[in-house]
């Protein structure tokens, strides 16, 4: 199969809620995405807030938006930062940034792969698909109703947290 190398072993990891984070209007529910018995360590996460709330916030115009953030840990030492809003009623919007090793924050995840072709990019994994597929649901259950600050609030408490 030519999408799938055959030394390649797949195993699980989970999708950890970490708190609602609020960047002005903005509301991003934080997750981390990390394989058990190796989270996500608390300096990249502080990172990774501190970023979002400042350059990265920026560099997507958050006004009044809501979606989330998963910050993926993938191996030792990098990791996938990727921030959705809902825009549009019912689009998914995403930034993507990494960090690797002692790389001082984050940077913008290359748009260009050498494994790319033509216009076919690589959007989530399958571990960070289990958080995509709740927050999906979720926002459609959000929409589906009279959208009020009850509603909202219904919607900032509706969390995914377990095996991806």
């Amino acid at each position: 199969m030519k999408a799938v190398d055959s030394s390649y072993a797949h195993y699980p990891k989970q999708a950890v809620p970490r708190g609602l984070l609020r960047i002005g209007t903005s509301s991003l529910k934080f997750y981390h995405v990390e394989k058990p018995g190796e989270p996500v360590l608390e300096a990249v996460d502080h990172a990774a807030r501190a970023f979002l709330a400042d350059e990265g916030g920026h560099a997507i115009g958050l006004d009044g938006d809501h979606g989330f953030v998963l910050l993926h840990r993938c191996g030792k030492d990098f990791h996938f930062l990727l921030a959705a809003a809902w825009r549009g009623a019912n689009e998914l919007w995403e930034a993507v940034w990494h960090r690797q090793g002692d790389m001082p924050g984050f940077a913008p995840f290359p748009a260009a792969y050498p494994q790319a072709h033509g216009a076919l990019r690589p959007t989530f994994c399958v571990w960070e698909l289990g958080a995509v597929i709740h927050e999906s649901a979720a926002w459609t259950r959000f929409l589906a109703s009279p959208r009020g600050d009850d509603d909202l609030a219904r919607w900032r408490e509706d969390w995914y947290a377990g095996q991806v």
